[in-house]
């Protein structure tokens, strides 16, 4: 079997946020699959300017563990799950004793330090796999550009075309970006992996578009981890809630659940359900944060939680009346996995997407159908306990997609992992 090369750059530059993004936990993920492999059959690097610098396994290890330990254990922000609980009227579960919170950056400081040391150093032979599972530096094609001249074979992780599809959503100038980091997957790779069947069609389009010849993608979708598992105690909170979950942008579509909030609020007065945002607010979000920040009935009912530790994170899910996820577009979608894998109910956009992931254990709608959201919210708030317990048992049907299922088929594709 070929060695396979993991590239650390982006857990490198995650290593002083207090919580994983759902990219993070992939690359995480792989990390530790190569961990469990020997020196001889896998081994690390970062990028550094134009070249892939090779990493020495021992503060490697050192880092993963410190770096996982600070996520799983609770390095996110105590106070404010102490808070959320409060505000719900809950007990929080027992935490863990938190992580060292500094442990991690300063691990990662110094691989970096080294990595710029060892820059001129061969990080790859011919015939190794490099795997490379986030965007990062996808932009500069040059470092990927050197790796496939050395006689390596490089594989890279596509998780969605979200910027380029739908620009309106993002930043200005981000689609020409992504662009960019497509145009090399598609020039460098010799292998993509796509986490759907949705985000392999849009590049497939994206590289007709361009008049680019793609190299052979394996669709592989990503797995949920042991921590979202249906034993799980939920949150126990007297009055129901709800939880959505992601960064506060255009395309999560939190618009929809603030108009329908204050609708609720209107109706319902006292008795209205509480909404749990957890997700940092993004960008292009003017009409939201006027919601948020201003609007009575929002502010009555609708709670933001930030850096919340996995187990409180993982709490609140399993005791939620439901999660709640409309967005507009998404390359996977893994709080919905993660959030059926825990046995709680979901709602979610009728994305392809969405079906693929989770068939029939989600109730969908149309984005923009404010109303049928609405009915579904007061349906699962108890106007209809038939409706969520039907909801209920679709989710402990589900079966979660795995690791193991995902890097079996990688390895089948790529001869590495």
């Amino acid at each position: 079997m070929a060695r396979t090369i993991l590239d650390l750059t982006r857990l490198l530059t995650r290593s002083s946020h207090s919580v994983a993004t759902g990219v993070d936990r992939v690359e995480l993920a792989y990390a530790k699959r190569i961990l469990g492999k020997s020196d001889a059959e896998a081994g690390f690097a970062a990028i550094v300017g134009q070249r892939v610098a090779p990493l020495r396994r021992a503060p490697v290890e050192a880092f993963l563990q410190a770096l996982d330990a600070k996520w799983r254990e609770g390095a996110g922000d105590g106070h404010a799950a102490r808070r959320l609980a409060e505000r719900l009227g809950a007990l929080l579960p027992e935490s863990p004793t938190p992580a060292a919170p500094n442990k991690a950056r300063d691990l990662a400081w110094r691989l970096r330090v080294a990595a710029i040391a060892r820059a001129g150093r061969p990080a790859v032979a011919p015939g190794n796999v490099y795997v490379h599972v986030s965007h990062i530096r996808l932009d500069r094609p040059e470092p990927f550009e050197r790796l496939r001249g050395s006689g390596a074979r490089l594989t890279v992780l596509v998780h969605d075309l979200i910027p380029i599809r739908f620009p309106e959503y993002g930043r200005p100038g981000e689609d020409e970006r992504h662009a960019r980091r497509m145009t090399t997957a598609l020039g460098c790779a010799t292998t993509l992996i796509a986490n759907s069947q949705a985000t392999a069609r849009d590049l497939a389009a994206f590289g007709r578009e361009r008049g680019l010849q793609s190299p052979p993608v394996v669709v592989a979708p990503l797995g949920v981890e042991s921590a979202f598992a249906a034993g799980v105690a939920p949150l126990g909170a007297p009055k129901p809630y709800f939880v959505s979950l992601g960064t506060i942008e255009p395309r999560k579509n939190h618009l929809t659940l603030l108009h329908v909030w204050r609708r609720l609020a209107e109706r319902m007065g006292s008795e209205t359900p509480t909404l749990v945002l957890v997700g940092r607010r993004g960008w292009e979000n003017e009409m939201v944060l006027d919601l948020l920040e201003r609007c009575p009935a929002v502010l009555a009912h609708v709670v933001e939680a930030n850096d919340l530790p996995d187990q409180a994170l993982t709490a609140l899910v399993r005791g939620a009346r439901a999660l709640l996820f409309p967005s507009f577009s998404e390359g996977f979608g893994l709080p919905l996995a993660e959030a059926l894998a825990l046995g709680a109910p979901a709602l979610a956009s009728d994305l392809d997407v969405f079906q693929e992931i989770a068939g029939d254990a989600a109730e969908r709608f149309d984005p923009l159908d404010a109303g049928a959201w609405e009915d579904a919210i007061l349906d699962y708030s108890g106007r209809n306990p038939a409706r969520r317990d039907a909801a209920l048992s679709r989710a402990e049907c589900f079966a979660p997609p795995s690791w193991a299922a995902h890097f079996a088929a990688v390895a089948e594709a790529t001869g590495g992992l």
